[in-house]
Protein backbone atom coordinates (compact mmCIF):
# COMPACT_ATOMS: atom_id res chain seq x y z
CA UNK A 1 0.00 0.00 0.00
CA UNK A 2 2.86 2.24 0.69
CA UNK A 3 4.83 1.87 -2.47
CA UNK A 4 1.52 1.88 -4.38
CA UNK A 5 0.63 5.67 -2.53
CA UNK A 6 4.41 6.68 -2.88
CA UNK A 7 3.96 6.15 -6.80
CA UNK A 8 0.62 8.21 -7.10
CA UNK A 9 2.35 11.14 -5.44
CA UNK A 10 5.16 10.76 -7.91
CA UNK A 11 3.21 10.54 -10.80
CA UNK A 12 0.84 13.60 -9.60
CA UNK A 13 3.91 15.32 -9.37
CA UNK A 14 5.49 14.52 -12.28
CA UNK A 15 2.64 15.62 -14.20
CA UNK A 16 2.42 19.37 -12.78
CA UNK A 17 5.68 19.81 -14.27
CA UNK A 18 4.90 18.61 -17.68
CA UNK A 19 4.43 21.39 -19.92
CA UNK A 20 0.89 21.87 -20.55
CA UNK A 21 -1.21 21.47 -23.81
CA UNK A 22 -1.19 24.96 -25.93
CA UNK A 23 -4.82 26.60 -25.02
CA UNK A 24 -5.95 28.81 -27.42
CA UNK A 25 -2.78 30.09 -28.74
CA UNK A 26 -1.21 30.81 -25.36
CA UNK A 27 2.06 28.63 -26.30
CA UNK A 28 1.44 29.65 -29.91
CA UNK A 29 4.88 31.03 -31.55
CA UNK A 30 5.84 32.18 -35.03
CA UNK A 31 7.99 34.30 -37.36
CA UNK A 32 7.08 37.72 -36.13
CA UNK A 33 5.22 39.98 -38.45
CA UNK A 34 3.99 42.59 -40.06
CA UNK A 35 -0.54 43.00 -40.11
CA UNK A 36 -2.38 44.55 -42.75
CA UNK A 37 -6.44 45.21 -43.78
CA UNK A 38 -7.09 46.66 -47.61
CA UNK A 39 -10.54 48.02 -48.54
CA UNK A 40 -11.77 49.30 -51.84
CA UNK A 41 -14.03 52.07 -52.54
CA UNK A 42 -15.59 53.25 -55.50
CA UNK A 43 -17.62 56.24 -55.82
CA UNK A 44 -19.28 57.58 -59.07
CA UNK A 45 -17.73 60.91 -59.97
CA UNK A 46 -17.82 63.04 -63.32
CA UNK A 47 -14.93 64.16 -64.81
CA UNK A 48 -13.92 67.83 -64.74
CA UNK A 49 -14.51 68.20 -60.57
CA UNK A 50 -12.42 68.75 -57.73
CA UNK A 51 -10.82 66.13 -55.58
CA UNK A 52 -9.66 67.41 -52.11
CA UNK A 53 -7.36 64.61 -50.10
CA UNK A 54 -7.19 66.10 -46.57
CA UNK A 55 -4.79 65.15 -43.41
CA UNK A 56 -3.56 61.72 -45.33
CA UNK A 57 -0.02 60.35 -44.78
CA UNK A 58 2.40 57.46 -45.41
CA UNK A 59 2.16 56.57 -48.77
CA UNK A 60 0.15 58.23 -51.60
CA UNK A 61 -0.37 57.39 -55.11
CA UNK A 62 -2.95 59.02 -57.42
CA UNK A 63 -3.10 58.61 -60.90
CA UNK A 64 -5.55 59.32 -63.94
CA UNK A 65 -7.92 57.43 -65.59
CA UNK A 66 -11.13 57.49 -68.16
CA UNK A 67 -13.47 55.90 -66.13
CA UNK A 68 -16.40 58.18 -64.61
CA UNK A 69 -15.61 57.58 -60.95
CA UNK A 70 -12.76 57.28 -57.87
CA UNK A 71 -11.32 54.27 -56.96
CA UNK A 72 -9.50 54.65 -53.43
CA UNK A 73 -7.42 51.53 -51.83
CA UNK A 74 -6.24 51.59 -48.80
CA UNK A 75 -4.16 49.48 -47.06
CA UNK A 76 -3.39 50.21 -43.31
CA UNK A 77 -0.43 47.61 -41.32
CA UNK A 78 0.51 47.44 -38.33
CA UNK A 79 4.25 49.23 -37.74
CA UNK A 80 5.42 46.97 -35.21
CA UNK A 81 6.27 43.02 -35.28
CA UNK A 82 4.40 40.62 -33.56
CA UNK A 83 3.77 36.69 -32.82
CA UNK A 84 0.78 35.21 -35.21
CA UNK A 85 -1.23 35.01 -31.93
CA UNK A 86 -1.41 38.51 -31.10
CA UNK A 87 -2.88 39.77 -34.55
CA UNK A 88 -6.14 40.41 -33.18
CA UNK A 89 -4.82 42.79 -30.88
CA UNK A 90 -2.32 44.34 -33.21
CA UNK A 91 -5.10 45.24 -35.51
CA UNK A 92 -7.08 47.30 -32.95
CA UNK A 93 -5.66 50.80 -33.94
CA UNK A 94 -6.78 49.91 -37.51
CA UNK A 95 -10.46 51.19 -36.57
CA UNK A 96 -9.57 54.26 -35.12
CA UNK A 97 -7.46 55.57 -38.23
CA UNK A 98 -10.73 55.95 -40.65
CA UNK A 99 -10.74 57.50 -44.30
CA UNK A 100 -13.67 58.76 -45.17
CA UNK A 101 -15.01 60.37 -48.48
CA UNK A 102 -17.84 62.85 -48.93
CA UNK A 103 -19.75 64.31 -51.75
CA UNK A 104 -19.84 68.25 -51.23
CA UNK A 105 -21.62 68.42 -54.63
CA UNK A 106 -21.69 67.02 -57.68
CA UNK A 107 -18.61 68.59 -58.87
CA UNK A 108 -16.29 68.22 -55.65
CA UNK A 109 -15.40 65.23 -53.48
CA UNK A 110 -13.43 64.89 -50.02
CA UNK A 111 -11.55 62.20 -49.27
CA UNK A 112 -10.48 62.76 -45.48
CA UNK A 113 -7.99 60.90 -42.82
CA UNK A 114 -9.55 61.02 -39.47
CA UNK A 115 -7.22 59.91 -36.46
CA UNK A 116 -8.27 60.16 -32.84
CA UNK A 117 -7.73 63.57 -31.17
CA UNK A 118 -5.28 61.94 -28.83
CA UNK A 119 -3.23 60.72 -31.47
CA UNK A 120 -3.27 63.56 -34.41
CA UNK A 121 -0.22 65.40 -33.31
CA UNK A 122 2.32 62.54 -32.54
CA UNK A 123 4.89 60.77 -35.30
CA UNK A 124 3.56 57.61 -37.55
CA UNK A 125 5.10 55.09 -35.19
CA UNK A 126 2.89 56.78 -32.23
CA UNK A 127 0.18 55.73 -34.64
CA UNK A 128 0.76 52.00 -34.28
CA UNK A 129 -0.76 52.33 -38.48
CA UNK A 130 0.92 52.78 -41.54
CA UNK A 131 -1.25 53.98 -44.07
CA UNK A 132 -1.29 53.37 -47.92
CA UNK A 133 -3.61 54.85 -50.83
CA UNK A 134 -3.92 53.72 -54.23
CA UNK A 135 -6.18 56.05 -56.23
CA UNK A 136 -7.77 56.33 -59.67
CA UNK A 137 -9.45 59.44 -60.54
CA UNK A 138 -11.00 60.78 -63.78
CA UNK A 139 -7.90 62.17 -65.36
CA UNK A 140 -8.80 65.88 -66.08
CA UNK A 141 -9.87 66.37 -62.44
CA UNK A 142 -8.28 69.00 -60.37
CA UNK A 143 -6.88 67.45 -57.98
CA UNK A 144 -6.15 69.28 -54.55
CA UNK A 145 -3.93 67.40 -51.65
CA UNK A 146 -3.09 68.19 -48.00
CA UNK A 147 -0.34 65.90 -47.01
CA UNK A 148 0.89 65.32 -43.65
CA UNK A 149 4.16 62.91 -44.25
CA UNK A 150 5.47 60.83 -46.17
CA UNK A 151 5.62 60.07 -50.14
CA UNK A 152 3.03 61.26 -52.67
CA UNK A 153 3.18 60.00 -56.16
CA UNK A 154 0.87 61.64 -58.64
CA UNK A 155 0.61 60.67 -62.73
CA UNK A 156 -1.38 60.60 -65.66
CA UNK A 157 -3.82 63.77 -64.76
CA UNK A 158 -4.41 66.50 -66.83
CA UNK A 159 -6.10 68.44 -64.61
CA UNK A 160 -5.02 71.44 -62.27
CA UNK A 161 -2.45 70.00 -59.44
CA UNK A 162 -2.54 71.94 -55.75
CA UNK A 163 -0.06 69.70 -54.00
CA UNK A 164 0.99 69.87 -50.50
CA UNK A 165 3.37 67.73 -47.56
CA UNK A 166 4.75 68.42 -44.91
CA UNK A 167 7.45 66.21 -45.05
CA UNK A 168 8.50 63.37 -46.89
CA UNK A 169 9.32 62.95 -51.31
CA UNK A 170 7.00 63.90 -53.93
CA UNK A 171 7.12 63.04 -57.30
CA UNK A 172 4.89 64.21 -60.50
CA UNK A 173 4.91 63.41 -63.77
CA UNK A 174 3.35 65.51 -66.45
CA UNK A 175 3.01 64.58 -69.98
CA UNK A 176 4.76 66.15 -73.12
CA UNK A 177 3.33 68.70 -75.36
CA UNK A 178 1.47 71.24 -73.08
CA UNK A 179 1.61 74.43 -71.89
CA UNK A 180 2.20 74.57 -67.79
CA UNK A 181 2.88 76.88 -65.44
CA UNK A 182 4.93 75.36 -62.15
CA UNK A 183 5.18 76.89 -58.95
CA UNK A 184 7.64 74.39 -56.93
CA UNK A 185 8.75 74.81 -53.31
CA UNK A 186 10.42 73.33 -50.57
CA UNK A 187 11.49 74.95 -47.20
CA UNK A 188 14.41 72.19 -46.83
CA UNK A 189 15.56 70.27 -49.64
CA UNK A 190 15.64 70.06 -53.15
CA UNK A 191 13.88 70.85 -56.40
CA UNK A 192 14.89 69.00 -59.89
CA UNK A 193 12.46 68.73 -63.17
CA UNK A 194 13.04 67.36 -66.91
CA UNK A 195 11.55 70.81 -67.67
CA UNK A 196 13.01 74.23 -68.63
CA UNK A 197 12.13 76.59 -66.28
CA UNK A 198 13.86 78.79 -63.48
CA UNK A 199 16.25 76.94 -60.42
CA UNK A 200 16.77 78.85 -56.90
CA UNK A 201 18.77 77.23 -54.41
CA UNK A 202 20.82 78.46 -51.57
CA UNK A 203 24.41 77.19 -50.44
CA UNK A 204 23.25 73.75 -50.04
CA UNK A 205 19.99 72.48 -52.00
CA UNK A 206 20.13 69.71 -48.77
CA UNK A 207 19.99 71.87 -46.00
CA UNK A 208 17.97 74.89 -47.20
CA UNK A 209 15.02 75.48 -49.53
CA UNK A 210 14.94 75.47 -53.21
CA UNK A 211 12.57 76.45 -56.20
CA UNK A 212 11.47 76.07 -59.36
CA UNK A 213 9.31 78.48 -61.53
CA UNK A 214 7.93 77.79 -65.59
CA UNK A 215 6.01 80.35 -66.80
CA UNK A 216 3.99 80.26 -69.91
CA UNK A 217 1.73 83.14 -71.36
CA UNK A 218 -1.23 80.71 -71.80
CA UNK A 219 -0.77 77.64 -69.40
CA UNK A 220 -3.75 75.20 -70.22
CA UNK A 221 -2.40 73.39 -66.39
CA UNK A 222 -1.50 75.05 -63.29
CA UNK A 223 1.24 72.99 -61.22
CA UNK A 224 1.42 74.09 -57.98
CA UNK A 225 3.93 72.15 -55.04
CA UNK A 226 4.89 72.70 -51.66
CA UNK A 227 7.44 70.56 -49.34
CA UNK A 228 7.98 71.36 -46.34
CA UNK A 229 11.24 69.00 -45.47
CA UNK A 230 12.32 67.13 -48.16
CA UNK A 231 12.12 66.66 -51.96
CA UNK A 232 10.03 67.41 -55.44
CA UNK A 233 10.60 66.12 -58.55
CA UNK A 234 9.19 66.89 -61.51
CA UNK A 235 9.48 64.45 -63.83
CA UNK A 236 8.44 64.52 -68.13
CA UNK A 237 5.99 61.18 -68.66
CA UNK A 238 7.54 59.28 -71.64
CA UNK A 239 6.55 56.16 -72.82
CA UNK A 240 10.00 55.09 -72.94
CA UNK A 241 11.00 55.98 -69.48
CA UNK A 242 11.27 53.35 -66.73
CA UNK A 243 8.84 53.50 -63.66
CA UNK A 244 10.14 53.18 -60.45
CA UNK A 245 8.16 54.00 -57.50
CA UNK A 246 10.16 54.24 -54.46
Amino acid sequence: MTNRLAMVFGLSVLGTMLPLPAAEGVYEKGPKQSFEATNTERVPFAPGGTIRLKNSYGYLTVEGWDEPEVEITVIKSTDSFDQPSQQQLAERPFAEVRVVTERLSNKELAISTIVPARRRFLPNAEHGVTVEYRMHVPRDSRLIVNHDHGYVWVSDMTGDLDVRSHTGDMIVMLAEPGPYSIDARTRMGSVSSDFTGKSLSGFSQFLVGSQFDRASQTPSRRIYLRMGRGSIEILQDRPDRPLERR
